[in-house]
């Protein structure tokens, strides 16, 4: 199955998902914090975060984040330095 049929979204208006405006202030604030909440409860919400990062710039709330969360999210996926395993003969 699908995550996105387990998602609890599916049971709510579709515009809450989509606020239009600031959204660090007024009523698309709180229809964003309505949005998040929704999310916080979603047994799903990992794999959607997962999902909208890995997809790019998608609109609206995805996985508990605005698009601007989630842009930060790459980028600071982007500048991490990759991990580097030394093995030692020491350890060998």
């Amino acid at each position: 199955m699908d995550w996105r049929n387990r998602s609890l979204c599916q049971g709510e208006d579709p515009d809450l998902f989509f606020p239009v405006g600031n959204i660090s202030s007024g009523p698309t604030a709180l229809q964003t914090d309505e949005a998040k909440a929704v999310c916080r409860r979603c047994p799903v919400a990992e794999k959607c975060l997962s999902w909208a990062v890995a997809v790019g710039p998608v609109e609206g709330i995805w996985g508990g984040t605005t698009e601007g969360e989630r842009r930060a999210i790459r980028l600071r996926t982007m500048r991490r330095p990759a991990v580097t395993v030394a093995v030692t003969e020491a350890a060998a």
